[in-house]
Protein backbone atom coordinates (compact mmCIF):
# COMPACT_ATOMS: atom_id res chain seq x y z
CA UNK A 1 0.00 0.00 0.00
CA UNK A 2 1.32 3.49 -0.65
CA UNK A 3 1.98 6.65 1.70
CA UNK A 4 -0.84 8.08 0.38
CA UNK A 5 -3.35 4.75 0.37
CA UNK A 6 -2.41 4.60 4.22
CA UNK A 7 -3.89 7.90 5.21
CA UNK A 8 -6.83 6.81 3.36
CA UNK A 9 -10.09 5.49 5.34
CA UNK A 10 -10.61 2.50 3.76
CA UNK A 11 -14.52 2.12 3.00
CA UNK A 12 -17.09 -1.01 2.41
CA UNK A 13 -20.71 -0.15 1.02
CA UNK A 14 -23.11 -2.51 2.39
CA UNK A 15 -26.26 -2.21 -0.03
CA UNK A 16 -25.28 -1.17 -3.50
CA UNK A 17 -28.44 -0.22 -5.23
CA UNK A 18 -29.46 3.11 -6.54
CA UNK A 19 -27.94 4.77 -4.22
CA UNK A 20 -25.39 2.70 -2.74
CA UNK A 21 -24.65 2.50 -6.38
CA UNK A 22 -23.82 6.04 -6.49
CA UNK A 23 -21.68 5.93 -3.69
CA UNK A 24 -19.46 3.62 -4.97
CA UNK A 25 -19.19 5.62 -8.39
CA UNK A 26 -18.49 8.97 -6.18
CA UNK A 27 -15.58 6.99 -4.35
CA UNK A 28 -14.40 5.76 -7.25
CA UNK A 29 -14.18 9.00 -9.47
CA UNK A 30 -12.16 10.58 -6.09
CA UNK A 31 -14.69 12.97 -4.70
CA UNK A 32 -13.46 11.82 -1.72
CA UNK A 33 -9.87 11.86 -1.32
CA UNK A 34 -9.03 10.56 1.98
CA UNK A 35 -11.64 7.66 0.91
CA UNK A 36 -10.51 4.25 -0.54
CA UNK A 37 -12.93 2.30 -1.99
CA UNK A 38 -12.50 -1.13 -0.64
CA UNK A 39 -15.18 -3.26 -0.84
CA UNK A 40 -19.29 -3.72 -1.48
CA UNK A 41 -21.69 -5.94 -0.73
CA UNK A 42 -25.16 -7.15 -1.88
CA UNK A 43 -27.33 -10.15 -1.60
CA UNK A 44 -28.19 -9.95 -5.40
CA UNK A 45 -26.47 -11.47 -7.67
CA UNK A 46 -27.22 -8.87 -10.18
CA UNK A 47 -25.76 -5.85 -8.02
CA UNK A 48 -22.12 -8.12 -7.68
CA UNK A 49 -22.30 -8.65 -11.28
CA UNK A 50 -22.09 -4.52 -11.40
CA UNK A 51 -20.15 -4.04 -8.52
CA UNK A 52 -17.42 -6.37 -10.19
CA UNK A 53 -17.81 -4.77 -14.12
CA UNK A 54 -18.00 -1.20 -12.50
CA UNK A 55 -16.01 -1.05 -9.47
CA UNK A 56 -11.51 -0.52 -9.39
CA UNK A 57 -10.65 -3.99 -9.78
CA UNK A 58 -8.70 -4.03 -5.77
CA UNK A 59 -12.44 -3.69 -4.78
CA UNK A 60 -13.60 -6.54 -3.18
CA UNK A 61 -16.89 -7.81 -3.76
CA UNK A 62 -18.88 -9.82 -1.16
CA UNK A 63 -22.21 -11.61 -1.03
CA UNK A 64 -23.84 -10.25 2.52
CA UNK A 65 -22.71 -7.48 4.88
CA UNK A 66 -21.67 -9.78 7.49
CA UNK A 67 -18.80 -10.85 5.47
CA UNK A 68 -17.53 -7.70 4.08
CA UNK A 69 -17.46 -6.72 7.85
CA UNK A 70 -15.77 -9.95 9.02
CA UNK A 71 -13.23 -9.41 6.06
CA UNK A 72 -10.78 -7.39 8.25
CA UNK A 73 -9.94 -5.40 4.62
CA UNK A 74 -12.14 -2.13 5.96
CA UNK A 75 -11.61 0.65 8.34
CA UNK A 76 -14.92 1.60 8.06
CA UNK A 77 -18.92 0.83 6.39
CA UNK A 78 -21.36 2.63 5.00
CA UNK A 79 -24.63 1.29 5.23
CA UNK A 80 -27.08 1.90 2.48
CA UNK A 81 -29.90 -1.07 3.01
CA UNK A 82 -33.91 -0.56 3.53
CA UNK A 83 -34.44 0.40 7.11
CA UNK A 84 -35.76 -2.33 8.88
CA UNK A 85 -31.55 -3.35 8.52
CA UNK A 86 -29.95 -0.37 9.70
CA UNK A 87 -30.03 -1.45 12.97
CA UNK A 88 -28.36 -4.98 12.96
CA UNK A 89 -25.80 -4.12 10.47
CA UNK A 90 -24.63 -1.07 12.27
CA UNK A 91 -24.48 -2.74 15.56
CA UNK A 92 -22.77 -5.87 14.02
CA UNK A 93 -20.01 -3.69 12.02
CA UNK A 94 -19.44 -0.95 15.50
CA UNK A 95 -18.80 -4.81 17.76
CA UNK A 96 -16.08 -5.47 15.15
CA UNK A 97 -14.41 -2.30 15.60
CA UNK A 98 -15.58 -0.53 12.43
CA UNK A 99 -16.65 2.99 12.06
CA UNK A 100 -20.12 3.47 10.40
CA UNK A 101 -21.79 6.00 8.38
CA UNK A 102 -25.42 5.09 8.24
CA UNK A 103 -28.19 6.19 5.43
CA UNK A 104 -31.16 7.84 6.85
CA UNK A 105 -33.30 7.49 8.79
CA UNK A 106 -31.85 6.06 11.49
CA UNK A 107 -33.95 3.06 11.76
CA UNK A 108 -37.72 2.39 11.91
CA UNK A 109 -38.08 3.24 15.90
CA UNK A 110 -36.03 5.70 18.12
CA UNK A 111 -35.51 2.43 20.73
CA UNK A 112 -33.05 0.73 17.43
CA UNK A 113 -31.51 4.53 16.39
CA UNK A 114 -30.75 4.18 20.70
CA UNK A 115 -28.77 1.25 20.40
CA UNK A 116 -27.25 1.81 17.62
CA UNK A 117 -26.07 5.01 19.52
CA UNK A 118 -25.25 2.30 22.64
CA UNK A 119 -23.22 0.72 20.22
CA UNK A 120 -20.91 3.19 19.14
CA UNK A 121 -20.16 4.73 22.51
CA UNK A 122 -19.48 0.94 23.99
CA UNK A 123 -16.81 0.02 21.30
CA UNK A 124 -15.45 3.70 21.27
CA UNK A 125 -16.31 4.08 17.26
CA UNK A 126 -17.65 6.33 15.40
CA UNK A 127 -21.56 6.22 13.96
CA UNK A 128 -22.45 9.12 11.64
CA UNK A 129 -25.21 9.79 9.46
CA UNK A 130 -26.39 10.80 6.01
CA UNK A 131 -28.19 14.00 6.48
CA UNK A 132 -26.54 15.56 3.35
CA UNK A 133 -28.90 18.26 3.64
CA UNK A 134 -26.85 20.49 6.89
CA UNK A 135 -24.54 20.73 3.96
CA UNK A 136 -26.53 23.11 1.74
CA UNK A 137 -25.68 26.88 1.94
CA UNK A 138 -29.41 27.84 2.39
CA UNK A 139 -29.24 26.11 5.93
CA UNK A 140 -26.12 26.22 7.40
CA UNK A 141 -26.64 30.30 6.02
CA UNK A 142 -30.12 30.13 8.10
CA UNK A 143 -28.47 28.16 11.42
CA UNK A 144 -25.64 31.04 11.66
CA UNK A 145 -28.03 33.86 11.35
CA UNK A 146 -30.00 32.05 14.25
CA UNK A 147 -26.84 31.44 16.14
CA UNK A 148 -25.87 35.10 16.03
CA UNK A 149 -28.53 36.17 18.03
CA UNK A 150 -29.19 39.05 15.63
CA UNK A 151 -32.87 37.82 15.22
CA UNK A 152 -34.07 37.03 18.57
CA UNK A 153 -35.18 33.87 20.51
CA UNK A 154 -37.65 31.65 17.70
CA UNK A 155 -41.07 32.65 18.35
CA UNK A 156 -42.54 30.71 15.49
CA UNK A 157 -41.56 28.72 12.96
CA UNK A 158 -43.92 26.75 10.02
CA UNK A 159 -42.73 24.49 7.16
CA UNK A 160 -44.52 23.70 4.15
CA UNK A 161 -42.73 20.95 2.67
CA UNK A 162 -44.74 19.17 -0.49
CA UNK A 163 -42.82 19.47 -3.30
CA UNK A 164 -42.75 15.63 -4.06
CA UNK A 165 -45.81 14.50 -5.61
CA UNK A 166 -46.06 10.84 -6.13
CA UNK A 167 -48.44 9.35 -8.58
CA UNK A 168 -50.48 5.96 -8.07
CA UNK A 169 -47.46 4.04 -10.53
CA UNK A 170 -45.16 5.03 -8.02
CA UNK A 171 -46.74 3.30 -5.20
CA UNK A 172 -47.72 0.58 -7.50
CA UNK A 173 -44.07 0.00 -8.46
CA UNK A 174 -43.44 -2.49 -5.61
CA UNK A 175 -45.29 -4.59 -3.59
CA UNK A 176 -43.35 -3.41 -0.37
CA UNK A 177 -43.64 -0.24 -1.38
CA UNK A 178 -45.58 2.26 1.12
CA UNK A 179 -46.28 -0.70 3.23
CA UNK A 180 -45.99 -1.11 7.13
CA UNK A 181 -43.85 -4.56 6.68
CA UNK A 182 -41.86 -2.88 3.77
CA UNK A 183 -40.74 0.53 4.64
CA UNK A 184 -42.00 1.17 8.52
CA UNK A 185 -43.82 4.08 7.40
CA UNK A 186 -45.26 7.05 4.62
CA UNK A 187 -43.69 10.14 3.64
CA UNK A 188 -42.89 10.97 7.38
CA UNK A 189 -40.11 7.30 7.15
CA UNK A 190 -38.99 8.35 3.25
CA UNK A 191 -39.67 11.73 2.02
CA UNK A 192 -39.65 13.67 5.03
CA UNK A 193 -35.90 12.64 7.58
CA UNK A 194 -33.95 15.48 6.07
CA UNK A 195 -36.58 18.11 7.09
CA UNK A 196 -37.04 16.84 10.12
CA UNK A 197 -33.45 16.35 11.06
CA UNK A 198 -33.35 20.31 9.90
CA UNK A 199 -36.10 21.58 11.85
CA UNK A 200 -34.66 20.41 14.80
CA UNK A 201 -30.91 21.51 13.86
CA UNK A 202 -32.65 24.69 13.26
CA UNK A 203 -34.94 25.35 15.99
CA UNK A 204 -34.28 23.14 18.47
CA UNK A 205 -35.97 19.81 19.75
CA UNK A 206 -39.95 20.28 20.28
CA UNK A 207 -40.96 18.88 23.69
CA UNK A 208 -44.74 18.10 22.29
CA UNK A 209 -46.35 17.13 19.29
CA UNK A 210 -49.93 16.72 18.04
CA UNK A 211 -50.40 15.81 14.64
CA UNK A 212 -52.64 14.11 12.06
CA UNK A 213 -51.45 11.84 10.02
CA UNK A 214 -53.81 10.79 6.97
CA UNK A 215 -53.31 7.02 5.62
CA UNK A 216 -53.75 6.47 2.06
CA UNK A 217 -55.45 9.73 1.64
CA UNK A 218 -54.35 10.39 -1.82
CA UNK A 219 -53.45 7.45 -2.99
CA UNK A 220 -54.43 3.80 -2.80
CA UNK A 221 -51.65 2.71 0.20
CA UNK A 222 -51.66 1.60 3.76
CA UNK A 223 -49.00 4.16 5.15
CA UNK A 224 -49.18 7.85 5.42
CA UNK A 225 -49.26 10.09 2.40
CA UNK A 226 -50.81 13.71 4.12
CA UNK A 227 -49.35 15.09 7.61
CA UNK A 228 -50.05 18.03 9.50
CA UNK A 229 -48.18 18.44 13.18
CA UNK A 230 -48.63 21.16 15.61
CA UNK A 231 -45.69 21.55 17.85
CA UNK A 232 -44.21 23.07 20.81
CA UNK A 233 -41.03 24.37 22.27
CA UNK A 234 -39.28 24.30 25.52
CA UNK A 235 -39.30 28.39 25.39
CA UNK A 236 -42.53 28.36 24.51
CA UNK A 237 -42.39 28.49 20.45
CA UNK A 238 -44.79 26.96 18.52
CA UNK A 239 -44.67 25.03 14.94
CA UNK A 240 -46.68 23.66 11.88
CA UNK A 241 -45.38 21.35 9.66
CA UNK A 242 -46.79 19.92 6.86
CA UNK A 243 -45.75 16.90 4.43
CA UNK A 244 -47.50 15.17 1.71
CA UNK A 245 -46.85 13.52 -1.69
CA UNK A 246 -50.48 14.22 -3.13
CA UNK A 247 -50.05 18.43 -3.27
CA UNK A 248 -49.02 19.37 -7.41
CA UNK A 249 -47.64 21.49 -7.65
CA UNK A 250 -46.43 21.60 -4.54
CA UNK A 251 -44.45 24.00 -2.32
CA UNK A 252 -41.07 23.86 -0.01
CA UNK A 253 -41.51 27.13 1.97
CA UNK A 254 -40.52 27.64 5.47
CA UNK A 255 -40.43 30.57 7.82
CA UNK A 256 -38.94 31.16 11.09
CA UNK A 257 -40.82 34.11 12.99
CA UNK A 258 -37.95 35.93 15.94
CA UNK A 259 -38.30 38.12 18.22
CA UNK A 260 -36.71 41.16 15.89
CA UNK A 261 -37.77 39.60 12.22
CA UNK A 262 -38.16 36.48 10.30
CA UNK A 263 -36.85 34.48 8.04
CA UNK A 264 -38.60 33.05 5.03
CA UNK A 265 -36.53 30.42 2.52
CA UNK A 266 -38.59 29.21 -0.60
CA UNK A 267 -37.46 28.83 -4.34
CA UNK A 268 -33.75 28.33 -3.32
CA UNK A 269 -33.90 32.05 -1.83
CA UNK A 270 -33.53 33.21 1.83
CA UNK A 271 -35.31 36.51 2.34
CA UNK A 272 -35.06 38.42 5.72
CA UNK A 273 -36.94 41.15 7.46
CA UNK A 274 -34.93 43.00 10.42
CA UNK A 275 -36.40 45.07 13.12
CA UNK A 276 -35.00 47.35 15.38
CA UNK A 277 -35.28 46.21 18.92
CA UNK A 278 -37.16 43.37 20.17
CA UNK A 279 -40.85 42.92 19.46
CA UNK A 280 -41.47 41.19 23.11
CA UNK A 281 -40.07 44.83 24.99
CA UNK A 282 -41.84 46.71 22.03
CA UNK A 283 -45.22 45.12 22.79
CA UNK A 284 -45.04 46.16 26.25
CA UNK A 285 -43.47 49.50 25.82
CA UNK A 286 -44.81 50.90 23.22
CA UNK A 287 -47.90 53.30 23.48
CA UNK A 288 -49.05 52.88 19.62
CA UNK A 289 -51.58 49.77 19.64
CA UNK A 290 -51.49 49.66 15.77
CA UNK A 291 -47.63 49.53 16.11
CA UNK A 292 -46.09 48.64 13.09
CA UNK A 293 -42.11 48.10 12.24
CA UNK A 294 -40.16 49.60 9.97
CA UNK A 295 -38.74 46.56 9.22
CA UNK A 296 -35.17 46.59 7.00
CA UNK A 297 -35.69 43.33 4.09
CA UNK A 298 -32.51 41.82 2.37
CA UNK A 299 -31.93 38.61 0.73
CA UNK A 300 -29.58 36.44 2.54
CA UNK A 301 -26.00 36.11 1.12
CA UNK A 302 -24.62 32.17 1.58
CA UNK A 303 -21.08 30.73 0.82
CA UNK A 304 -22.88 28.89 -2.45
CA UNK A 305 -21.20 25.81 -1.35
CA UNK A 306 -23.48 22.76 -1.04
CA UNK A 307 -21.24 19.50 -1.04
CA UNK A 308 -24.11 17.37 -0.26
CA UNK A 309 -23.30 13.77 -0.05
CA UNK A 310 -19.69 14.20 -0.68
CA UNK A 311 -19.29 16.58 1.83
CA UNK A 312 -20.49 14.34 4.77
CA UNK A 313 -18.51 11.36 3.25
CA UNK A 314 -15.84 13.22 3.23
CA UNK A 315 -16.64 15.22 6.63
CA UNK A 316 -16.58 11.58 8.20
CA UNK A 317 -13.28 10.74 7.00
CA UNK A 318 -11.78 14.43 8.21
CA UNK A 319 -13.39 13.09 11.75
CA UNK A 320 -12.09 9.81 11.64
CA UNK A 321 -7.98 11.12 10.50
CA UNK A 322 -7.81 13.91 12.28
CA UNK A 323 -10.75 14.38 14.81
CA UNK A 324 -12.94 16.99 12.55
CA UNK A 325 -16.62 17.95 13.45
CA UNK A 326 -19.32 15.21 11.76
CA UNK A 327 -21.90 16.55 9.26
CA UNK A 328 -24.47 14.83 11.86
CA UNK A 329 -23.40 12.52 14.73
CA UNK A 330 -25.17 9.01 16.49
CA UNK A 331 -27.04 11.46 18.73
CA UNK A 332 -28.73 13.19 15.58
CA UNK A 333 -30.52 10.06 14.53
CA UNK A 334 -32.02 9.13 17.72
CA UNK A 335 -33.29 12.68 17.62
CA UNK A 336 -34.62 12.50 14.30
CA UNK A 337 -36.10 8.74 14.99
CA UNK A 338 -37.97 10.25 17.85
CA UNK A 339 -39.80 13.38 16.22
CA UNK A 340 -40.79 10.69 13.53
CA UNK A 341 -42.10 8.59 16.13
CA UNK A 342 -43.71 10.44 17.84
CA UNK A 343 -45.75 12.08 15.22
CA UNK A 344 -46.59 9.19 14.17
CA UNK A 345 -47.95 7.94 17.61
CA UNK A 346 -49.67 11.57 17.94
CA UNK A 347 -51.62 10.56 14.56
CA UNK A 348 -52.36 6.67 15.80
CA UNK A 349 -53.95 7.93 18.88
CA UNK A 350 -55.39 11.18 18.28
CA UNK A 351 -53.47 12.71 21.65
CA UNK A 352 -50.53 14.88 22.48
CA UNK A 353 -47.20 13.45 22.53
CA UNK A 354 -44.41 14.61 24.65
CA UNK A 355 -40.95 13.96 23.66
CA UNK A 356 -39.26 11.73 23.82
CA UNK A 357 -41.96 9.25 23.18
CA UNK A 358 -43.32 6.38 24.70
CA UNK A 359 -40.93 3.46 22.90
CA UNK A 360 -42.58 0.71 23.69
CA UNK A 361 -46.21 1.94 22.86
CA UNK A 362 -44.87 3.19 19.69
CA UNK A 363 -43.38 -0.31 18.89
CA UNK A 364 -46.53 -2.24 20.18
CA UNK A 365 -48.90 0.11 17.65
CA UNK A 366 -46.23 -0.35 14.87
CA UNK A 367 -46.08 -4.00 15.46
CA UNK A 368 -50.15 -4.19 15.02
CA UNK A 369 -50.10 -2.38 11.59
CA UNK A 370 -47.13 -4.79 10.46
CA UNK A 371 -49.11 -7.52 11.35
CA UNK A 372 -51.99 -6.90 9.05
CA UNK A 373 -49.39 -5.12 6.04
CA UNK A 374 -49.61 -6.26 2.55
CA UNK A 375 -46.40 -7.66 2.91
CA UNK A 376 -45.60 -10.21 5.09
CA UNK A 377 -42.10 -11.37 5.26
CA UNK A 378 -39.79 -7.70 4.37
CA UNK A 379 -36.86 -9.69 4.82
CA UNK A 380 -37.34 -11.40 1.87
CA UNK A 381 -37.58 -7.74 -0.22
CA UNK A 382 -34.99 -6.14 -2.34
CA UNK A 383 -36.33 -2.57 -2.52
CA UNK A 384 -35.29 1.02 -2.95
CA UNK A 385 -35.76 4.05 -0.72
CA UNK A 386 -36.42 8.11 -2.33
CA UNK A 387 -33.46 9.87 -0.24
CA UNK A 388 -32.19 6.82 1.47
CA UNK A 389 -30.45 3.28 0.89
CA UNK A 390 -31.22 0.89 -1.92
CA UNK A 391 -30.78 -2.90 -1.51
CA UNK A 392 -31.74 -6.13 -0.17
CA UNK A 393 -31.68 -6.56 3.61
CA UNK A 394 -28.07 -8.18 4.26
Amino acid sequence: MSETEMRKIRLGVIGVGNMGSEYCRMLAAGKCPEILLAAAADLRESQRQWARANLPENTAVFASGSELIASGLCDAVMVCVPHFGHEALTVEALNHGLHVLCEKPAAVTAQSARKMADAAAASGKTLAYMFNQRTNCIYRAIRDALDSGDFGAVKRMSWIITDWYRTQRYYDSGSWRATWSGEGGGVLLNQCPHQLDLLIWLCGMPESVLAVCHEGKWHHIEVEDDVSVYLEFPNGATGTFVASTGDLPGTNRLEIDCEQGKIVCEDGIIRCWHIDGNEREICFASDNPWYQADATMYVMKTDRKNPQHAGVLNAFAAHLLRGEPLVAGAEDGVREMMLSNAIHLSGWTGEKISLPPDEEQFISLLDRKIASSAVKHCEDVTYQTDHGGTGSLL
